[in-house]
């Protein structure tokens, strides 16, 4: 399974998606009423059911308010796949309190360093 470094250029929600999906996350979660599923299964999970093995915002470059939210997210069976949601203003009240209830959350971050001695944090997806 590849995993993505800090040179990856992720700089879009595409394209974080499209890189998860080479990792193996290539289910599409959903909020539903009782939990969260993937649009292709009936099985529902709770928050006790799910990790949140990494996540990633995005801010528009010409609109701060067009800002969203990608979980990477493995459930207890093993699945893997992602959650988008809205950031701020504009997010799911269902994905914020699912999400809110899930108690196994990482954010994986590198910490490199350039010539200058100023230190920058990458998101990275090593699971």
């Amino acid at each position: 399974m590849e995993t993505q470094t800090a040179h990856e250029d992720l700089k879009t929600l595409s394209e974080c998606i499209s890189s998860l999906k080479k990792q193996g996350f290539d289910k599409d979660f959903q909020i539903v009423e009782k939990g969260m599923k993937t649009i292709d299964e009936e099985r529902v999970y709770i928050p006790e059911e799910v990790k949140i093995l990494n996540f990633y915002r995005f801010e528009g470059e010409t609109d701060p308010a067009d800002m969203s939210i990608l979980y990477a997210i493995e459930t207890n069976t093993g699945l893997r796949g992602t959650l988008v949601d809205a950031f701020g203003t504009y997010a799911n009240t269902e994905i914020t309190d699912f999400i809110s209830q899930v108690e196994d959350i990482n954010k994986k971050t590198d910490v490199t360093s350039d010539n200058s001695g100023s230190e920058s944090h990458v998101s990275i997806g090593k699971f």
